[in-house]
């Protein structure tokens, strides 16, 4: 019979030594990834919080009234003149500045790739296993080797949001596209229409609603990150949850969850209604 008291495949090991080769070796390269995600995130963040309060309040209430209703916007109004009497309205625009970078590229990245597995099988399946990989890996194994090739900071939370967020828009705009009804294809080739002319009048027109769905699931995952990624020094509405967690301070953590929620609901609603209404 064969036992297992010992260890014999050192998985771990070889894992380590991969890590510390890519951090030795090629630590200019990730540095060079690391600049347009600090770029635009540090200049998301430094505009909202350099705008007006009650204008960002304004700006958001507008958008919700003309994607959801009148409802959306009262809500979203008192939500964040709540989350600024709290106190947390820096660490609030902190948050939707991690948000909108991590999702920026997300878009960038997962639209394309959910193209490509829309349109051909074998790159579906090359696809489909690493996917199934970075869904079920659980949060916390990202952070390590994001520390360890990027140091922390917020940066370093903004790529964990993105490798754990963009499952969902590649696998939606995937879906979207082969939901396209084959004979709708057919009649835009018939007619002398090329590839491209298919995928952008037909095929992404029809698709339009999927994707949206996949964007507002990856805009929900890149937030329920926020608490994950202050665990490595980013910031946002995450730090005082943690904060309170190490110090048992239930108000403190309970005022950032809720802070949280609230900006979760307003994301949500005003996602969900655009993808709607496309």
């Amino acid at each position: 019979m064969i036992g297992f008291e010992e260890k014999v495949v050192p998985l771990d090991y070889w894992i380590s030594q991969f890590v510390d080769m890519l951090v030795e070796g090629y630590r200019p390269f990730f540095q060079a990834l690391k600049w347009p995600v600090e770029a635009i995130m540090g200049g998301m963040g430094q505009a909202l919080l350099a705008i007006p309060p009650l204008l960002v309040v304004l700006v958001l209430a507008v958008l919700a009234w003309r994607t959801s209703g009148f409802k959306l916007a009262i809500f979203t109004v008192l939500s964040l003149i709540f989350i600024g009497l709290l106190g947390f309205w820096d660490e609030c625009m902190i948050t939707l500045a991690m948000v909108f970078a991590a999702v920026f590229f997300c878009i960038l990245t997962g639209i394309p790739l959910g193209i490509l597995a829309g349109r051909s099988d074998r790159f579906n399946g090359l696809l489909r296993p690493i996917l199934d990989a970075m869904q079920t890996t659980p949060a916390f194994v990202y952070l390590v080797p994001i520390v360890m090739l990027f140091s922390v900071g917020n940066v370093a939370g903004v790529l964990a949001t993105i490798i754990f967020a963009l499952p969902p828009i590649i696998r939606l705009t995937s879906l979207g596209i082969r939901q396209v009804h084959p004979e709708l294809v057919e009649a835009a080739l018939s007619f002398g229409a090329t590839r491209w002319q298919v995928l952008r009048r037909v095929q992404l027109p029809l698709a339009l609603p999927t994707i949206m769905a996949g964007l507002n699931q990856t805009m929900m995952m890149a937030l329920s990150m926020v608490v994950i990624a202050a665990l490595i020094g980013a910031g946002g509405l995450g730090a005082p949850v943690v904060q309170g967690l190490n110090t048992l301070d239930i108000g403190q953590a309970t005022t950032g969850g809720l802070c949280i929620v609230l900006l979760a609901i307003i994301l949500d609603r005003i996602s969900q209604a655009a993808g709607q209404s496309q």
